[in-house]
């Protein structure tokens, strides 16, 4: 496998390259038709700025996230780009049978030869009853325990080198290798990279062992990445996809022309949060929404807290706080991902901190 699929290159002045993770945000008073036109104007821009890759992620029953269907994204995004690295950030596989997602992302190759990563998560990407509904079984954290063996097994469909007497030797996933190995066929040389991703140390310590890549959900679970990452490179075994460590973080920045709005998204951001967390998801609130609503005390220690785990202010400060944190993590790419309630608003942050690094213009 090609090292340039999972490493990327620096682009102006970033200290690493920079890449994209769209949660298809849906606003208040927005339709999830407008969300998915402002993925395809992103991808657009980020391939147009030099950011290395563009990932969606896998959530289901948020009205605010419009991304339940990684592969169908990934594919609508396949025919409006030509360049950018498309994949899921990430496909949550105990949700799904190993080989659907094998011929899912088999068929993203196909349509963007050389362009797709598979980025797999083990947590449901929801509540544990909308898992249970999505794994039909009353035991959901069951899929999560088998991770290890879904994640061979996927790895073996893509491959398709199930090992002869094995029950499922005679099963190919299509397209895949087993066309280049039939009579006249001709197969594309590339497959798409696994990688792992984590919140904890579990997959930390996993993808290390594998020697696979390695994403870390920093944007929620900032007090476990140096942790994370440290287990990671330490747990690290050279295999024939890595030679090293390569780890990317993902961060929520927001760059806006104003640092009030910033601020004013963010509470907004937290706000949704808030109601996520309280079992009470809904559309991405409007700032005058967060103005008016009554915070207690608790939900303002929260507020205060994940606030300053997000990125924000001027493209300056936003340049000067990731700069910060790249220092401070030794993360290989930053994956930047934008909570605001108008899409116009995510779109401008991006080239705002596009043109605050010196990132190419297309």
């Amino acid at each position: 496998m090609p090292v340039d699929e999972i490493r990327g290159s620096t682009q102006g002045t970033a200290p690493v390259p920079l890449s994209v993770l769209d949660l298809v945000t849906v606003g208040a008073g927005r339709t999830a038709s407008e969300a998915l036109r402002t993925s395809v104007a992103l991808a657009r821009l980020a391939e147009s700025r030099g950011f290395h890759r563009y990932w969606v992620a896998e959530h289901h029953s948020m009205p605010g996230v419009a991304s339940s269907s990684p592969a169908v994204i990934l594919a609508h995004l396949a025919a409006h780009t030509d360049r950018i690295r498309l994949g899921s950030g990430g496909v949550m596989l105990p949700n799904h049978a190993p080989l659907a997602i094998a011929e899912q992302f088999g068929t993203l190759e196909a349509m963007a030869p050389g362009r797709i990563d598979l980025g797999l998560g083990r947590a449901p990407g929801t509540d544990g009853a909308t898992a249970a509904a999505l794994r039909r079984t009353d035991r959901p954290d069951e899929g999560a325990d088998d991770f290890p063996q879904q994640l061979v097994e996927l790895t073996r469909f893509l491959d398709d080198d199930f090992p002869d007497g094995h029950p499922y030797s005679r099963i190919h996933a299509v397209p895949g290798p087993v066309q280049g190995t039939s009579p006249g066929g001709v197969q594309s040389p590339h497959r798409p990279p696994i990688w792992l991703l984590g919140s904890s140390g579990f997959s930390a310590r996993l993808a290390g062992m594998l020697g696979l890549p390695f994403a870390f959900a920093h944007h929620f679970s900032a007090q476990n990445t140096i942790p994370a990452l440290d287990l990671y490179r330490e747990s690290f075994r050279p295999s024939e996809v890595l030679d090293a460590p390569y780890a990317v973080i993902g961060v929520s920045a927001l760059a806006t022309d104003d640092e009030k709005e910033a601020s004013r998204q963010v509470r907004a951001a937290a706000l949704n949060m808030i109601r996520l967390r309280t079992g009470r998801p809904g559309l991405f609130p409007t700032p005058e929404e967060a103005e008016a609503y009554a915070f207690g005390p608790l939900e303002e220690e929260f507020v205060a807290s994940w606030a300053a785990n997000i990125v924000h202010g001027t493209a300056d400060e936003v340049r000067s706080g990731l700069d910060d944190l790249h220092k401070r993590t030794g993360a290989d790419e930053l994956m930047l991902t934008s909570h605001a309630h108008r899409g116009e608003l995510r779109l401008r942050s991006y080239e705002l901190i596009a043109d605050a690094y010196g990132l190419p213009v297309a």
